[in-house]
């Protein structure tokens, strides 16, 4: 039975997307051609591959079984009409990453702008959040993550800063009414913002001085959601609600106006940098590999 391809593409975006609005945005199609496809590939199989509702769009078994097979084939194929960027003066097409905000805001503007004027013809797109994706699934060429947060099976290659701290600081009015802390433990007896992930964990503040490492669950007036919210929490310790502890990279701005006042630096925690990672099993497609190719380039400049 001969299909189209278009059709078969169409499908599996929106499968993917759960959503032929989400589908028409991850594409760059628009909705309703993604659901004219639909019904054509439909109608010349003969059988629903969608079960549609005004909420959600969900695969029936048959869609399943269709996707499972169909998506690995459209990679390939993909990647073999990528092989053809191999031929030009300078790679081109889309390259799509999937960053934590913190990338996002403190790594990605240093690297962004130079590696476009290096590539015109490449079209970047950057997806930020900070949830645990599957780059595959949700159409990425690549993520940027944590060493612990790394998805398994991937090549990772270091971007950005080797080494991070985690800061606390508080503004000077506020450490003027509640007194400044000299060990983490007192901590607990502050007004501290916190952040919650997308996921609904909250990771304990940790400490680290001399090998000994501290742990505390510190309490609050204010939990914001990690990455969209985070300014809010920044913001709120500015002006005096309580302590916040976030990459020092973020909180640099305030700590040298003096808007904020760091709080246990001897106590800052190291942690490694971040990596861009992707998909060991497949092509590297030519957009991709430039990016790799510069981000390696910029590492070894001083």
């Amino acid at each position: 039975m001969k299909v189209d391809l278009g059709d078969l593409n169409a499908f599996v975006v929106v499968a993917r997307a759960r959503s032929f609005r989400e589908g028409a945005r991850a594409s760059g199609g628009s909705a309703s051609a993604l659901s004219e496809a639909v019904r054509r590939l439909e109608e010349r199989l003969g059988v629903r591959l969608l079960n549609r509702t005004t909420r959600s769009v969900v695969p029936t078994e048959a869609g399943e079984r269709l996707l499972e097979r169909l998506g690995p084939a459209l990679t390939e194929m993909e990647a073999a009409v990528d092989v053809v960027n191999g031929f030009r003066d300078k790679p081109a097409g889309a390259l799509r990453l999937n960053v934590p905000v913190s990338a996002a805001r403190l790594v990605l503007p240093r690297i962004i702008p130079p590696f476009l004027a290096a590539y015109p013809d490449i079209q970047l797109e950057v997806v930020a959040e900070d949830r645990f994706v599957d780059v595959l699934e949700a159409r990425c060429d690549a993520g940027i993550r944590y060493d612990e947060r790394l998805e398994q099976d991937m090549v990772a290659v270091p971007i950005g800063p080797r080494v991070q701290r985690f800061a606390t600081a508080a503004s000077p009015a506020y450490l003027e009414r509640q007194g400044r802390p000299e060990h983490p433990r007192e901590l607990l007896g502050h007004a501290c913002l916190r952040g919650r992930f997308a996921s609904g964990t909250m990771t304990p503040w940790e400490f680290e001085r001399d090998g000994e490492v501290v742990r505390i669950e510190p309490t609050g007036p204010l939990i914001v959601q990690v990455g969209g919210a985070t300014d809010l929490a920044v913001d709120a310790a500015i002006a005096g609600t309580g302590v916040v502890c976030l990459f020092e990279d973020w909180l640099r701005p305030h700590l040298e106006s003096g808007a904020l006042e760091p709080i246990l630096e001897p106590w800052w925690q190291r942690f490694s940098g971040p990596f861009l990672y992707y998909p060991g099993r497949r092509l590297v497609p030519a957009p991709l590999r430039a990016f790799i190719d510069f981000i390696k380039a910029s590492a070894d400049v001083p």
